[in-house]
């Protein structure tokens, strides 16, 4: 099976894995985009290229174009629910180029996608962070073995001001929990 080779390896499959969980994520609140952004198909373009991976196609220019244009979605998004979703997409299409590197941000390619639809689920609920917690929850147990080994193999996640980071923090900590030694 191909690898990429950093400071340690990581297959093919193993992308497929981490864009796959990211990847569903980030369709859970594309609506949320596409509700309030009528028309722009750009994060759209980014959660397909990120399945397309997922069932097997090769990573290529797609993935890098349809996130850095789904992160520009986000950027124009007149609300931060949507802004978050846009970036979730954007994450998606980018975890096919997780890099194989020992540094912390690194994560953001394997979780940031399931931390912002956690803030999303918060702020569609008025803000209220038990429903992030109880989407984290959700997120930890479809977690797949190894997409929590792969995690592994990354300093934890940097503990930042924002929410969604906080949120990211908080799902890296219980995945890393659950990781088998």
């Amino acid at each position: 099976m191909p690898t990429v080779a950093g400071d340690f390896e990581l297959t093919m499959e193993e992308l497929r894995i981490v864009a796959r969980f990211a990847a569903d994520s980030a369709r859970r609140v594309l609506p949320v985009f596409e509700e309030t952004v009528a028309g722009d198909p750009r994060p759209r373009a980014a959660v397909d290229a990120a399945w397309e991976f997922v069932h097997g196609a090769r990573r290529s220019k797609l993935q890098r174009v349809t996130s850095l244009e789904a992160h520009r979605a986000a950027r124009q998004a007149s609300t931060e629910a949507a802004r978050l979703a846009a970036r979730a997409a954007g994450d998606a299409a980018s975890a096919a180029y997780l890099h194989p590197i020992a540094r912390a941000e690194q994560v953001g390619h394997i979780l940031r996608a399931t931390a912002s639809a956690a803030r999303v689920a918060e702020l569609n609920a008025g803000d209220d962070p038990s429903v992030g917690d109880a989407l984290l929850e959700r997120a930890r147990q479809r977690a797949t073995p190894v997409l929590v080994d792969v995690l592994g193999r990354y300093p934890p996640a940097p503990t930042g001001s924002n929410r969604t980071a906080r949120l990211m923090s908080t799902l890296d900590t219980a995945l890393r929990a659950a990781r088998v030694w």
